[in-house]
């Protein structure tokens, strides 16, 4: 391999234009983050009356002191809970992420009790479901601190109680695939949420906090008229004495995330794969803070991303003189060997062939693949339909979709139309994906969109002999562009769960090391299979 000369000046006036305009995107992001924390944190006098730890205190203490900690899907629920951007808060009111603990590397979730006592959203529904497919691909240990009020009757939707079936297989498929699901019941688990301990191999319970029943006193008195209290009907003591749903008794929180520590600690599950030593990239990862412009249709040079990603600035470009606008090179990142698919600019029929050739050649090698979007999509075009796009496009699809080796995105620039496919968008499961702040993700972009829609509406009033009204058709034009303009935007898509979470540009390197790290222990680590999950006895 070589070393990549930049051709990027960092100083020029629209490099620190452009780094102003990420570092904005940035704070917002961060003050949407701690958002979710405050709301959570207004509760610290209840907590500290009853002599319980706020959600992330307890996350913090079950972590290894100075590990790393990567963040899950931190946007969840924006702009879906109000659609007012001051009063929206993010998260979906779970706290999701992967961490080590006690020298392994798990899927570590929590309740956030102190929004809304926990109560299931539907969008951290649908949060859960994704880091639950994420630790049952990579063979994470899943930590689940519960304390939730369960689903919140005044938000009641007929779906979300039918789709929150998949939380509870979800955990029955992970016991089963030899994965540990251990859960510390560190309050309320009604109804539904019972099973979430039920359906764990190893429950650590809080005395005088956890409570696990399918019907609490209202609804027992209500459907049958019998009277009993919490702690009778599912608390801590009775759960670890009598019924056998826990197998440790805490005093406290803080003792339940002890116990949950020792617990992981003598599962065996040491950290499997280490990478061997690696050199930094020789280029300065601040400068991708400048890279990415404005506006998206301009042109970038995406190797100029890899080289501040890679060991030591290096890469070897893949049929470097064919499909141009195609990227594809071999480099490593933190001593893990890898492919990197990138655009810059349309993908054409060469660089969809070119494209599907390397990803083959990368299965062939096992070498997980990293896709860096910035692309319009698909060639359109008299040129390209007849130079067989469709056909050729199709292949590089086929490949992404049936590749044998980890996929992980990251979305950079512009990801429209069929090019957010063909480059292992969400719908084609990548093991990881994460977006930078200024990427967008649509059909189209929001200007060829209008013009489209006017170009038809004007012909259908021209059929008519209706001349359009230019006022009212520039309105429309406006109308349309803004509101694909807000739907492309990273933060309304990673409210979605269309990513895995906003990051920072500057930490791609980190964010991938990490999610390359644990890829390589998932494929190391030896799971024992069962016919079904571990059942409670």
């Amino acid at each position: 391999m070589t070393a990549f000369t930049s051709r990027f000046h960092g100083g020029s006036p629209d490099a620190l234009r452009r780094r102003t305009a990420q570092l904005a995107r940035l704070e917002a992001l961060r003050a949407l983050e701690d958002r979710a924390a405050q709301a959570s944190a207004r509760s610290q006098p209840q907590f500290d009356k009853r002599g319980q730890l706020l959600p992330r205190q307890r996350v913090a203490l079950l972590l290894d002191a100075g590990t790393p900690w990567l963040p899950l899907a931190t946007l969840a629920g924006y702009l879906q809970d109000s659609k007012d951007p001051a009063k929206s808060v993010p998260g979906g009111g779970i706290v999701a992420g992967i961490g080590m603990v006690s020298g392994v590397r798990c899927m570590v979730v929590a309740s956030d009790s102190g929004i809304e006592a926990g109560a299931i959203q539907p969008m951290g529904l649908e949060k859960i479901l994704r880091v639950q497919e994420i630790a049952l691909h990579n063979r994470l240990p899943f930590v689940h601190l519960v304390e939730s009020a369960g689903a919140n009757l005044m938000r009641y939707r007929v779906e979300g109680f039918v789709h929150g079936g998949s939380l509870f297989r979800n955990l029955a498929r992970l016991s089963a695939a030899g994965i540990p699901v251990i859960t510390v019941q560190h309050g309320s688990g009604t109804a539904g949420g019972a099973y979430m301990p039920g359906l764990s191999d190893v429950v650590v319970m809080v005395q005088g906090r956890s409570r696990a029943f399918l019907a609490g006193p209202p609804l027992l008195k209500a459907a049958t008229g019998e009277i009993a209290t919490e702690e009778e009907l599912g608390g801590a003591e009775m759960h670890t004495s009598i019924s056998g749903l826990g197998e440790y008794l805490a005093q406290d929180d803080r003792e339940a995330i002890g116990m949950a520590r020792a617990i992981v600690a003598a599962s065996g599950w040491a950290h499997p794969a280490s990478a061997p030593p690696a050199a930094a990239p020789t280029l300065d990862a601040d400068e991708l803070l400048a890279l990415m412009p404005d506006d998206l249709r301009q042109p970038v040079d995406m190797r100029e991303v890899i080289a501040r990603i890679a060991d030591g600035s290096e890469l070897l470009e893949f049929k470097a003189r064919y499909g141009m606008a195609t990227v594809c090179a071999q480099a490593r990142i933190d001593g893990r060997p890898v492919g990197f698919i990138t655009n810059n600019g349309p993908i054409d029929v060469a660089g969809a062939n070119k494209a599907a050739h390397f990803i083959q050649w990368m299965c062939q090698l096992g070498h997980p693949i990293v896709y860096l979007q910035n692309t319009t999509g698909y060639m359109v075009g008299k040129d390209s339909e007849q130079g067989g796009m469709i056909k050729h496009g199709s292949k590089m699809i086929q490949a992404v979709a049936n590749a044998t080796v980890p996929q992980i995105t990251i979305q950079c620039g512009a990801s429209f139309g069929a090019g957010n496919y063909g480059m292992c968008g969400r719908g084609y499961a990548p093991r990881f994906l994460f977006s930078w702040p200024g990427a967008k993700t649509a059909v189209m972009g929001g200007e060829q969109a209008a013009r489209t829609m006017q170009i038809v509406t004007e012909a259908a009033l021209a059929r008519k002999g209706i001349t359009p009204d230019p006022a009212e058709s520039q309105a429309q034009f406006d109308k349309i562009v803004a509101m694909f303009e807000a739907q492309a935007d990273a933060f309304y898509t990673s409210g979605l769960l269309l990513d895995d979470g906003v990051i920072d540009p500057r930490d791609t390197r980190a964010v991938l090391a990490l999610c390359l790290a644990i890829c390589a222990d998932g494929a190391a680590r030896q799971v024992h299979p069962m016919q079904f999950g571990v059942a409670r006895m």
